[in-house]
C-alpha cells in the first residue's frame, strides 16, 4: 500500500481527499484553504472523518467515472453491491455562471441484493481543536464547534438520523445520498436534485475534457494529471495551488512538513504554461488576471507566493494538538517561505506571459498591464540578478548565487525581449539584449564546474542540482551541446537511486534529503530522451508512472526503498510534469494529428 491511496474531488473551489476505503479523511470548507472540517489524514484519532464502514466480508475498489473527478467506491459482498458516488458539484448555469457550493455530495447507489453498512460520521472542525458537537434537526444534522472560534456544518440524507449518529447499521435497499454542506440550505435536498447534480457535473467534467488536446500515446496519464491540475485551480482568484494538503512529510518521521494550500508563482506559472498547452485558453488567462491582481504598482516586489485570493501575509503556525501524518509532527498552517527572495520566480512568470501572447490574443487592457509587468519584471532582474537568493528548494538559511536562479534571470529578460518583438515595442532592445548577454556569459563561466563537468547547483559549488537539467527546456543550451549531455550523465551518476532522483543530496537546513522529488524524476527523464537516450528514458518512464497510486495520481516525493508516495498531495508539479514527459514521448503529435496521417 501506498499509505497515500487517495482520490481527489473537488470544484475548484475546494478538495476533499477520499481513502481507497471510501472514508473522507481530508476535506476543508468553504474554501481550499480554510480549515479543516476532516483531518484525520493528520491525526487517526482527532482528526475527523466520514466513512462507511462494511463488514471484512466485502471487498472495496475505487476509480473514477471517465474523464471527470467523479471518485466511485464499490463495496461488493456476492450479491450485496453499492457504490458510493462522490462529488463536489460544478456546472454552468444558464448565464454562464459556475454553480461550484461548498458541497460534498456521496450518492449512493444500489446495485443488488441487500447491503448492510454504517456510518461513521466525525466532522471536527476548525482543525479539531475544540470539542465539535451534533443536533439533529428534523432535515439535517447541525456539527457546532463554538469554544474557541464558532462555526457549523449541515449533514443532509434521506436515511435516518439517529442511525446515522449513533453508528448504526443500515440496510440499504434503494438508492440514498448524503450533502455535507457548509452553508444551511435554502431548498429542500432530496435524491432527485443530488441526482441531477451528478449528471450536471459529469457532463461538466466530460465537456472540459473533450477540449483537451488528446496525444497518441499515454494520453490517460495525461487526461488524468491534467484533470488533477484543473481541481488544483481556484475560480474566484484564478490563482492555482501547490496541492490540496498541508503538512504530509516528505519523510515519515521528519519535520519537512509545509502548507501548500497556497499559489506559488513559479509552481503555478509552470502548470498554467503546461495546460495553455492542451487547449486550456481560460485557465492561462485567469491566472495572468491574479497577476495583474497583486501587481498594482510598477516598483511593487513580487513576493514567491500568494493566498489563494492573493493575500501577502501568510504567517506560519503549528497545530500542536494533531499528532501529524504518521505521527510525523509539527502539523503547520501558513508558510514562513513567503519572506523569501527567490530569483527564478521572474523567468518562469515571464515564460507564461509570452506564451500567452505567442499562442492567444489577449484584449488590449490585458495585453498593457501584461506589457508593464514585463517591464517591471525586467527591472527587478536587472537590480537583483547578481544577488545570491533562497532559490528553487527555498533553502531557509543560507542565500547563495543559484545556478537556476541565474538561468532564470536570463529567461526573463530573453522572453520580455521577444514579447517586445512581437507588440512592435523594441526601443529597449539595445539594453535589454546586452543585459541577457551579461548574465549569459556569466551562468557560462560561473555555474559550470571543469572538475565535475557539469553545471552545478550554485557558483564555485561541485554539488549536483536537478534544476539545471532544465537549462536546457528553457532554451538556454542545445540537447546535443557537450556540455548539456555531460550535465545530465553527471547528474544521473550522484542524483539517481534506482530510478529516481534526488533534488540534491549537500545537507541544507534539515540534514541530508532521503527522499526522491517527483518531479525531478520526470525531468531527468525529459533530458534522457533529449540527449537521444530514448529507450533508456521510456523505460525509467513507465517505472516511474508504475509508482502512481491506484487512481494514478502523485505526491510530491517518492520513498528510494518502499515507493511508497510522500510528502503534499495531489502535487501539482508532478502532474504538470508527467504530462510534458508523457507529450514528449508522443513526439507532440496529437490522436488528431495522427488520424489525418494515417488518411492521407
Amino acid at each position: 500500500m501506498n499509505n497515500l491511496d487517495y482520490g481527489i474531488i473537488g470544484n475548484c473551489k475546494s478538495a476533499a481527499l477520499i481513502s481507497k476505503k471510501g472514508s473522507i479523511d481530508w476535506c476543508c470548507l468553504p474554501n481550499f484553504d480554510s480549515s479543516s472540517i476532516f483531518a484525520k489524514i493528520l491525526d487517526d484519532k482527532k482528526g475527523g472523518s466520514f466513512e462507511i464502514l462494511v463488514s471484512d466480508a466485502y471487498t472495496v475498489s475505487q476509480k473514477y467515472i471517465a474523464k471527470t473527478n467523479i471518485l466511485v467506491t464499490e463495496f461488493r459482498n456476492g450479491e450485496d453491491v453499492f457504490e458510493s458516488i462522490d462529488f463536489m458539484p460544478r456546472y454552468q448555469e444558464a448565464d454562464g455562471s459556475y454553480y461550484a457550493p461548498s458541497d460534498i455530495i456521496r450518492y449512493i447507489k444500489h446495485i443488488s441484493g441487500s447491503p448492510i453498512f454504517k456510518v461513521k460520521y466525525d466532522p471536527k472542525l476548525e482543525y479539531a481543536k475544540e470539542e465539535t458537537y451534533f443536533i439533529a434537526k428534523e432535515n439535517y444534522i447541525k456539527s457546532i464547534t463554538d469554544k474557541d472560534k464558532y462555526d457549523t456544518l449541515y449533514l443532509y440524507s434521506d436515511l435516518n438520523s439517529e442511525a446515522i449518529l449513533n453508528g448504526e447499521e443500515i440496510q440499504l435497499t434503494s438508492h440514498a445520498y448524503f450533502v455535507i454542506s457548509y452553508h444551511e440550505k435554502l431548498l429542500a435536498q432530496s435524491l432527485e436534485r443530488c441526482y441531477l447534480k451528478l449528471q450536471r457535473t459529469r457532463v461538466y467534467w466530460m465537456n472540459w475534457s473533450e477540449k483537451t488536446t488528446s496525444y497518441k500515446v499515454y494520453n490517460d496519464q495525461i487526461l488524468r494529471s491534467a484533470l488533477v491540475l484543473k481541481l488544483l485551480s481556484y475560480e474566484k482568484s484564478g490563482a492555482v495551488l501547490a496541492a490540496a494538503t498541508t503538512s504530509l512529510p516528505e519523510t515519515i518521521g521528519e519535520v519537512r512538513n509545509w502548507d501548500y494550500r497556497f499559489c506559488w508563482i513559479r509552481d503555478a506559472s509552470m502548470v498554467i504554461k503546461v495546460i495553455s498547452d492542451l487547449g486550456h485558453k481560460r485557465l492561462a488567462q485567469r491566472f495572468l488576471q491574479f497577476i495583474i491582481d497583486i501587481i498594482p504598482d510598477k516598483d511593487e516586489k513580487i513576493q514567491i507566493m500568494y493566498g489563494i485570493n492573493g493575500e501577502k501575509d501568510l504567517t506560519e503556525k503549528t497545530l500542536d494538538h494533531l499528532s501529524g501524518y504518521k505521527n510525523s509532527s509539527p502539523v503547520r498552517i501558513g508558510n514562513a517561505a513567503y519572506h523569501q527572495k527567490q530569483n527564478d520566480i521572474y523567468g518562469i512568470l515571464m515564460n507564461v506571459i509570452y506564451q500567452q501572447f505567442v499562442k492567444f490574443d489577449c484584449d488590449l487592457d490585458n495585453s498593457e498591464s501584461l506589457w508593464t509587468i514585463s517591464k517591471s519584471i525586467v527591472h527587478i532582474v536587472n537590480v537583483n540578478w547578481e544577488k545570491p537568493d533562497k532559490g528553487i528548494w527555498e533553502f531557509r538559511t543560507e542565500e547563495r548565487h543559484f545556478t537556476f536562479s541565474k538561468l532564470l534571470c536570463w529567461v526573463a529578460v530573453d522572453r520580455a525581449i521577444k514579447i517586445g518583438e512581437l507588440i512592435g515595442k523594441t526601443d529597449n532592445n539595445p539594453r535589454w539584449i546586452a543585459l541577457r548577454d551579461r548574465i549569459y556569459d556569466d551562468i557560462y563561466k560561473n555555474a559550470w564546474n571543469e572538475e565535475v563537468q557539469a553545471y552545478t547547483q550554485s557558483y564555485g559549488s561541485s554539488d549536483l542540482d536537478a534544476s539545471t537539467l532544465l537549462m536546457e527546456s528553457y532554451g538556454f543550451i542545445d540537447p546535443k551541446d557537450p556540455r548539456f549531455i555531460s550535465t545530465v550523465k553527471a547528474t544521473e551518476r550522484e542524483l539517481c537511486n534506482d530510478g529516481l532522483l534526488y533534488r540534491y543530496k549537500n545537507k541544507d537546513d534539515f540534514g541530508l534529503p532521503s527522499s526522491s522529488f517527483t518531479i525531478c524524476s520526470f525531468w531527468f527523464i525529459n533530458s534522457l530522451y533529449k540527449i537521444g537516450e530514448k529507450e533508456k528514458a521510456k523505460r525509467m518512464f513507465d517505472q516511474l508512472l508504475s509508482y502512481s497510486n491506484h487512481l494514478g495520481l502523485f505526491s510530491e516525493d517518492i520513498d528510494f526503498k518502499s515507493k511508497r508516495l510522500l510528502g503534499n498531495f495531489p502535487q501539482a508539479y508532478s502532474h504538470l510534469a508527467l504530462i510534458e514527459t508523457a507529450v514528449n514521448f508522443s513526439g507532440g503529435v496529437t490522436k488528431e494529428e495522427e488520424l489525418m496521417d494515417t488518411i492521407a
